[in-house]
């Protein structure tokens, strides 16, 4: 959430910042029910002077009348109090991250702003194939298949192309292991306050799977899991920065992609993802951002695919972010570019939420948090379309192969129950 002392001195700096964000009027409705909460607050307290101050001695029959009236009026006012208060911190709750000033302008994934490009995507005498359709008769990504077993949007991998994936992760994780990340195996089942603290609720509930019976969500990605490690801790400053990196199931309803990318698994319920999680000192958070940037860059470079990086606009962030990167590499069978990862800083938004803090000089202040994905299935569905040939086989990148992956992807043996 955002620092709501910070607003109340500096409301112009906070309006204009979050005006980019079509956010300026909740600000203003936020510091007005602030207003009436500190209206009502000193009331209250006023009031529980008085009743102290009227309560000394041994109180006769006009003092108790009046100290029945002020009982009343307290208990009024503790309700207003309350009401103002809830009233608050559901605003509050609702209120974006203010923007950094150099992420980009706009509202929408159009306006991103287009940093650099890696590589040049390959050109082929033959029309190229997307993920469904290389493989054997019944494909390498079956959909068909999962949608039978799970509905809609679910996908299974099949032989090679599983091998890839897996060896995928485990690259991912080696090299980031190396860069001083902590590898992670998290929960993926979570109470509502760490879906709360990382900024997936309220905004993006719809998009959430929730187990009523045990009042537990499925997370969408293992930042939530990674924001959680230090929930409610004081850290020490020589802690910082913390740096880890976990592979996760994730799950996510994609409420709001009603006939987009239906084909394929390229947007699917379940997914696989590596991610990558930083807590550090608040004048450390740009930089970071920018190293977990490099980071994937190199990951997608060792890949050998062709990409760009986007400087993603404030109004297509999600409510955490100040400022957000992705990675979009090239899909030929797409004829475009589509993003495989992204990067963002969210300052102190979720620390303030989760209230993880550390100690310097004396005090206590909010740590800054980032995260950035380390890789997920997408970074294969280009891989399988980039290095394709004529016949259908796919070259793997021989960063892969020491994990487990085949050399090429071609055609797998007929599962059972086939002729």
């Amino acid at each position: 959430m955002i620092d709501l002392k910070a607003a109340r001195q500096e409301p112009d700096r906070y309006r204009a910042a979050l005006a980019r964000r079509g956010a300026g009027a909740d600000l203003d409705a936020l510091l007005a029910a602030d207003a009436r909460w500190r209206e009502h607050t000193e009331r209250a307290e006023s009031l529980r002077a008085q009743q102290k101050r009227s309560s000394k001695g041994k109180p006769g029959p006009d003092e108790l009348a009046e100290l029945r009236g002020l009982a009343a009026e307290l208990t009024a006012a503790a309700e207003d109090q309350a009401q103002a208060a809830a009233e608050r911190d559901e605003l509050l709750a609702r209120i974006p991250n203010l923007p950094d000033p150099s992420a980009a302008d706009g509202m929408d994934e159009a306006d991103a702003e287009l940093v650099r490009t890696w590589g040049e995507p390959p050109a082929f005498d033959f029309e190229p194939r997307d993920h469904l359709d290389l493989g054997s008769p019944t494909g390498w990504v079956d959909m068909a298949r999962g949608a039978r077993l799970s509905g809609s949007r679910f996908a299974y991998r099949m032989g090679d192309v599983a091998l890839a994936e897996m060896a995928l992760y485990r690259f991912v994780l080696d090299r980031l292991a190396g860069k001083g990340f902590l590898p992670v195996l998290p929960p993926i089942l979570v109470g509502e306050r760490a879906m709360y603290g990382t900024g997936f609720l309220p905004t993006e509930e719809s998009n959430l799977y929730r187990l009523e019976k045990d009042d537990l969500y499925l997370t969408g990605t293992s930042e939530v899991a990674l924001a959680g490690i230090h929930m409610d801790e004081r850290l020490e400053e020589e802690q910082l920065p913390a740096r880890y990196v976990a592979f996760t199931t994730n799950f996510r309803r994609e409420a709001g992609a009603a006939g987009k990318d239906t084909k394929g698994m390229f947007r699917v319920h379940q997914f696989d993802k590596v991610e990558m999680y930083v807590y550090c000192r608040p004048e450390e958070s740009a930089g970071f951002h920018e190293q977990l940037l490099a980071h994937e860059e190199e990951l997608v470079q060792a890949l050998g695919l062709p990409y760009r990086v986007m400087n993603i606009a404030v109004g297509d962030l999600g409510a955490p972010a100040a400022k957000k990167y992705d990675i979009e590499a090239w899909f030929p069978a797409q004829r475009r570019y589509r993003e495989i990862t992204s990067c963002s800083n969210t300052t102190d938004y979720q620390a303030r939420r989760l209230n993880v803090r550390f100690r310097r000089g004396g005090k206590l202040d909010f740590v800054h948090t980032l995260n950035g994905t380390g890789a997920t299935a997408r970074a294969l569905l280009s891989i399988m379309e980039n290095f394709q040939d004529e016949h259908g086989t796919v070259t793997v990148p021989e960063v892969l192969r020491q994990y487990g992956a085949p050399a090429t992807l071609g055609t797998r043996p007929p599962a059972a129950g086939q002729s």
